[in-house]
Parts: structure tokens; sequence; C-alpha cells
């Protein structure tokens, strides 16, 4: 049963990654997930990814490149403001500027470092590293 289709896509991804796989197919696609799936990419964590539009649901078919160790999403997914990122770095990410942190803003879904640039907050979503 699916209750969370952001938190079986990162553990999908995770579980491929580890058993060595080079492509893996995240089901079902949403924008959501399109948006974290970019933002990974962006960064380097998988390689191109394309949207398959099936007969009943969407899905999207991942390269893999072999440079994650470790994905999740963070439930609760807890509020922050721009001044509270740094707290919430500290706790999911492993070191200072060593990994990223998604989350959905005003402007999308968007890494930590975008967020504070712009100076927006949001909800977190998802860690990488």
């Amino acid at each position: 049963m699916l209750h969370d289709p952001l938190a079986d896509a990162m553990s999908l991804i995770k579980n491929a990654e580890r058993s060595g796989k080079r492509f893996c197919t995240v089901t079902p696609g949403s924008k959501l997930i399109s948006g974290v799936l970019t933002v990974m990419q962006s960064y380097g964590y998988i390689g191109s990814f394309e949207r398959l539009e099936e007969t009943y649901q969407a899905s999207f078919r991942v390269a893999l490149n072999g440079n994650i160790n470790d994905c999740g999403v963070i439930r609760p997914r807890y509020n922050v403001g721009k001044r509270d990122l740094e707290k919430f770095e500290n706790r999911f990410l492993p070191a200072q500027d060593f990994g990223v942190l998604i989350m959905t803003t005003t402007a999308g879904v968007v890494s930590n470092a975008t967020a504070k640039e712009t100076g927006v907050g949001g909800k977190l979503l998802a860690y990488i590293y």
C-alpha cells in the first residue's frame, strides 16, 4: 500500500544504488518527485531522468551515477524559516557543506543553498549526501 510516494521513491533510489544498478524506475510520477529529481540531478547525485507515460500512471526512469551515500525523506515535514536552515543542516547532514537538504518553497522545489541565496523558507522534504 502506497502511503508516501516520495519516501517510496527515495528508498527505491537508495536501494538500487546500493545494489549497483545503473537504472531504476520510480512509480508513480508526480510534480513533487520530478522537482526532487531535478534538484538531485543538478547536484550530480543522479544522471538523467525521463518521464514515461504509461496507460494508467506515469513513472520516471532514473540513471544512477553511484554518488549517493544516503538519502531519505524528512518526517514530519518541518516548517523552516530562512534563519532556521542551519539548525536543520546540522541535524540531518553529516558535515558542513556536505550534502543537500531539499525543500519546497514558494519558488518551487529547491535546495537549502538556493533557499539561502533567495532568502525564502519553506517545508523540508528530503536529504541526500
